[in-house]
């Protein structure tokens, strides 16, 4: 007997196997959680198998679903292929979107690609900068859509995702012991002066251990160990750690991640990068901190 995998469910099961669960899969679907939950059922009884183990708090996959996962992938990219690629698209133009260094990944890449398969005649024209300069050229009206990461929202803000900021330093490194503390930050670095805020409530003397406008070389000079630095939790590379609160370094203020232009737009592309966007950062969550010894 022939059996035939539809394209709508393995959709389903690649966005409850990245999402991380059935909750967070349906939202980003935009169907029910029974629904997705059904769509789970159905798939694993046309197989035959169990893909997802739901034994534990969290729905894991099996070994099973490991490897149907990278069928699913195939088969769901290669449709979305097909369709872009021999389907008229009605849409040309372009979108001009900011935003910061420290938020593009994960996010900004997978959106990116999402919206590539549905308007691949419309380029986005991404620009990387600081929340300070991005808001400036953004009110001259440089850029379509901006990102930005504030402690608040300013007027015409959205906010869609909060974070908190952590100090991060060189893995194993011990500068974050040193008095005055020295600082790694971008001249023009929004976390600078919350940060420095912070260390002068604490009574805590600090020094800046460079003055450049590369994020390149405050990276390179944290992961050193010559200075600690502060990101939002999550954004740290692999090469960098977060220094945990029991040494001794003040706590750190949430920080929003804020979309801009979303209420002026009149482009059905661009309404639909903004929802994309706000789809994306729905599907995070915070990494779990590592105090440093």
């Amino acid at each position: 007997m022939v059996r035939n995998l539809d394209i709508t469910t393995l959709r389903s099961f690649v966005a409850v196997a990245e999402y991380g669960g059935v909750t967070r899969a349906a939202g980003f679907l935009h169907l029910t959680q029974s629904a997705v939950s059904m769509q789970m059922k159905r798939l694993e009884e046309l197989l035959g198998l169990e893909l997802l183990d739901r034994s534990g708090r969290t729905i894991a996959l099996t070994a099973e679903g490991e490897q149907m996962l990278g069928y699913a992938r195939k088969m769901v990219a290669l449709n979305d292929e097909v369709i872009s690629r021999l389907t008229d698209q009605a849409f040309e133009g372009e979108v001009l979107l900011g935003v910061p260094h420290d938020v593009v990944h994960p996010v900004i890449p997978q959106v990116l690609k999402r919206f590539s398969l549905s308007y691949p005649r419309v380029n986005v024209n991404l620009c990387t900068s600081n929340t300070r300069d991005l808001k400036t050229e953004f009110a001259r009206g440089a850029f379509d859509l901006i990102l930005t990461t504030e402690t608040g929202a300013g007027e015409g803000g959205e906010t869609i995702h909060s974070m908190p900021l952590r100090w991060v330093g060189a893995p194993d490194g011990a500068v974050w012991r040193q008095r005055p503390l020295r600082l790694g930050f971008c001249r023009n670095c929004s976390f600078r002066p919350v940060a420095t805020a912070a260390l002068d409530e604490a009574g805590i003397e600090w020094e800046m251990a460079l003055d450049s406008d590369s994020d390149r070389t405050v990276e390179a000079t944290v992961s050193a160990d010559l200075a600690v630095g502060v990101l939002l939790e999550g954004t740290q590379p692999s090469y960098q750690e977060l220094i945990g609160a029991g040494c001794g370094l003040p706590e750190l203020p949430m920080q929003h991640i804020n979309l801009y232009g979303a209420e002026r737009v009149h482009a059905p592309y661009v309404e639909e990068l903004a929802e994309f966007i706000r789809q994306g950062f729905q599907g995070l969550w915070s990494t779990p901190l590592r105090a440093a010894s």
